[in-house]
């Protein structure tokens, strides 16, 4: 087809004695014309939605996967700790010469070789409670990893719909400014037609102009937004690239939540992973301290293996000797300088202060749960406040338009109201998102996911039935009235 269209070209701008050189022409500009086409279809950016988003955090994001290697880390030390409970091989070598000053009968050269397995009999529970602390330190490292889980997984929810408000904003923005140029231009025909001073264009420049500021910040901030959640979710946004480019489907709405707030509390104090930590780092400072005073005790292991070895005088027997060797070690820390005793005080100290990190932890737990209790009733009375204020800003545009066409108004008036319309309805947009925002934290704050929770914050993936929520708060159209 494409070919088919270019010969045509070619036969209608060229004479026909060069039609025939012109064919590998078009050949030519057919291939540069398809490669073109296929370095510019590019392919569609990916676009996620809130949940979407959080799995794909968990996935690619690089304080999550650092704290897993963590988690791998802690296990690898709990096969560690276990093999003091299991038997050793061990293989030892000596091999030397000696110089001598005087003459003697003892041979100069001396080699010893050995294989033994080596078992602990008895270590005063040494053993046991690096086992205990190893075991102790997996748990605590997967409740960190996840503690961390929960904790960005919030963090994506709030960059989410930080990126959605602002991308709201934008529109309304933009609307606006269209709004205030059509305006400004009305004003210009009508000045120039001599109906209006020329007040009423310095009123709708100065009008636009402030309108303007406020499109560049959103857009400023829509931009903050994209960075943001493309650092929680492991994609580099400012890199250019390809795969770099993504979209947050879906737009903010507002479904009414009203959970209780000692369940919420009760239950972030049995699951936060946090509180059980701490409770953990008591575990194991008791456990290090059982380990600190096995210094006290003694140790002793039993061990049997096969030697070769020499035999240095010759009255005593030949030079090359073998045979199986069985026997004990046990060693005893009669007095070490009170290395043990101040390494048992420390142990102490940090369990004590374990303690108090437990019921910071609490204290620091039922806050959370607290405070997003209270952004939820603010978000709820600045909704309440919101809706009724515009449906007044409404009115009030409306009264303001009649006031102009009877005479009775002026062009500011209608530009205040039509102001207070915006900004009224903005405010509600913000309101909604700190509604969803307060919802998030409060689901971090209990360790649950929003859905499980039964109080998520809802995004539509499209638009619903009635008046989108941009629409809502979007400024009027046109300001319309009289002139």
């Amino acid at each position: 087809m494409m070919a088919d269209v270019l010969e045509i070209l070619l036969k209608k701008l060229a004479p026909k004695r060069e039609i025939g050189c012109m064919r590998p022409r078009a050949g030519i500009v057919l291939f540069f014309a398809v490669l073109a086409l296929g370095t510019d279809a590019a392919p569609a950016a990916p676009a996620y939605n809130v949940e979407e988003a959080v799995v794909l955090a968990k996935k690619q994001n690089a304080e999550i996967l650092m704290a897993g290697k963590q988690v791998e880390a802690a296990r690898g030390r709990v096969v560690e700790a276990r093999s003091g409970f299991l038997p050793a091989v061990v293989s030892t070598g000596l091999l030397r010469r000696r110089e001598r000053v005087e003459a003697s009968r003892l041979r100069p050269d001396d080699y010893d070789a050995s294989l033994r397995v080596v078992q602990n009999l008895y270590t005063g529970g040494a053993v046991t409670s690096q086992l205990a602390i190893a075991r102790l330190n997996e748990e605590k490292r997967t409740l960190e990893y996840q503690a961390l889980v929960n904790r960005v997984s919030m963090d994506v929810r709030l960059a989410f719909y930080d990126l959605l408000l602002n991308r709201a904003k934008i529109r309304v923005r933009e609307q606006s400014v269209r709004v205030f140029q059509e305006e400004l231009k009305t004003q210009r025909e009508r000045f120039e037609n001599g109906t209006v001073g020329a007040l009423n264009v310095s009123r709708a420049e100065v009008a636009l102009a402030n309108e303007q500021p406020e499109l560049i910040d959103a857009e400023t901030r829509l931009q903050n937004s994209q960075l943001r959640l493309g650092q929680l979710i492991g994609i580099d946004s400012a890199s250019g690239a390809p795969s770099s480019h993504f979209e947050a489907a879906g737009q903010l709405q507002y479904r009414p939540r009203h959970p209780d707030l000692n369940e919420c509390l009760a239950y972030a104090d049995v699951t936060r992973p946090e509180i059980r930590a701490r409770e953990i780092e008591i575990e194991i400072e008791n456990q290090q301290l059982i380990l600190d005073e096995s210094e006290t005790r003694p140790r002793v292991e039993a061990f049997a293996g096969y030697e070769l070895y020499s035999e240095r005088d010759p009255l005593v027997g030949p030079e090359f000797n073998h045979g199986f060797v069985v026997g004990l070690n046990a060693t005893w820390h009669i007095f070490d300088g009170f290395a043990t005793r101040g390494r048992m005080q420390a142990t102490r100290a940090r369990r004590d202060a374990a303690l108090h990190a437990l019921e910071a932890a609490k204290l620091s737990t039922a806050s959370d749960v607290r405070s997003a209790f209270l952004d939820l009733q603010q978000a709820e009375r600045v909704l309440q406040s919101e809706t009724r204020n515009v449906q007044n800003a409404d009115e009030s545009l409306e009264i303001a338009k009649g006031n102009l066409a009877a005479g009775l108004g002026t062009q500011l008036d209608i530009l205040q109201a039509a102001s207070d319309v915006t900004r009224t309805r903005t405010t509600r947009l913000g309101a909604i998102y700190l509604h969803n925002v307060a919802l998030a934290r409060l689901a971090r704050a209990t360790a649950r996911e929003p859905d499980s929770a039964g109080f998520s914050a809802k995004v539509a993936e499209g638009p619903g039935p009635g008046k989108p929520l941009t629409e809502v708060a979007a400024p009027p159209s046109s300001l319309g009235g009289g002139r």
